[in-house]
């Protein structure tokens, strides 16, 4: 069994035929979170409790009225007006928060020599860097587990396993390309941020 089958939902099982529903983004990012706890250092705790923090915020707002925040688009347009869009910004930074997940994993499937310290290390410099001040150290890099260790952590450890790491990765990828087309599309609701 692996990660990705004790996972409540999957990306590749989030409905996105009129936009990316809400209900099971969160579900499905909520599995995403635990992945931390498999890489196996109190570092994580800190990437861990951001994650949390903003799914908390995107959950209230669609639980404040189902019908209108069904999609993550609809979420974001009902926010739009209010002057405190929490939501909004809490799926802005996890957003940023899935694109280096999902770069630093990309690295890794697409380079089997390259160790997890320097996957997450160059995705962090590819994303979250430029939206931390000088003051936070991505700390937790230095404290990823080895490739070998993680995988088989992971139960991605024969070709049919890693297919289906491959596909939720995929899915992942395009549900961010997704969201951020939405915020580039839409300026005003980050305007501010």
């Amino acid at each position: 069994m692996t990660y990705f089958d004790s996972l409540t939902r999957s990306y590749t099982d989030v409905d996105l035929s009129k936009g990316i529903d809400t209900e099971q983004f969160i579900e499905a990012t909520e599995g995403l979170v635990k992945l931390f706890d498999l890489l196996g250092s109190a570092a994580f705790s800190v990437v861990q409790n951001d994650m949390n923090g903003n799914i908390k915020k995107i959950r209230e707002r669609f639980l404040s009225n189902p019908t209108a925040n069904s999609t993550l688009q609809e979420l974001l347009a009902t926010e739009a007006p209010d002057k405190k869009r929490v939501a909004t910004e809490g799926l802005l930074w996890l957003s940023r928060g899935l694109d280096f997940t999902a770069q630093a994993l990309r690295r890794s499937v697409d380079d089997a020599e390259e160790e997890l310290n320097v996957s997450f290390t160059k995705a962090y410099e590819q994303t979250l860097r430029k939206h931390h001040n000088m003051l936070i150290r991505p700390l937790a890099m230095k404290a990823c587990p080895y490739r070998k260790d993680f995988y088989e952590k992971i139960g991605v450890v024969n070709e049919a396993a890693f297919a289906q790491m491959k596909s939720w990765l995929e899915a992942l990828e395009n549900i961010i390309r997704i969201i951020q087309e939405v915020f580039k599309a839409n300026p005003a609701y980050i305007k501010g941020m």
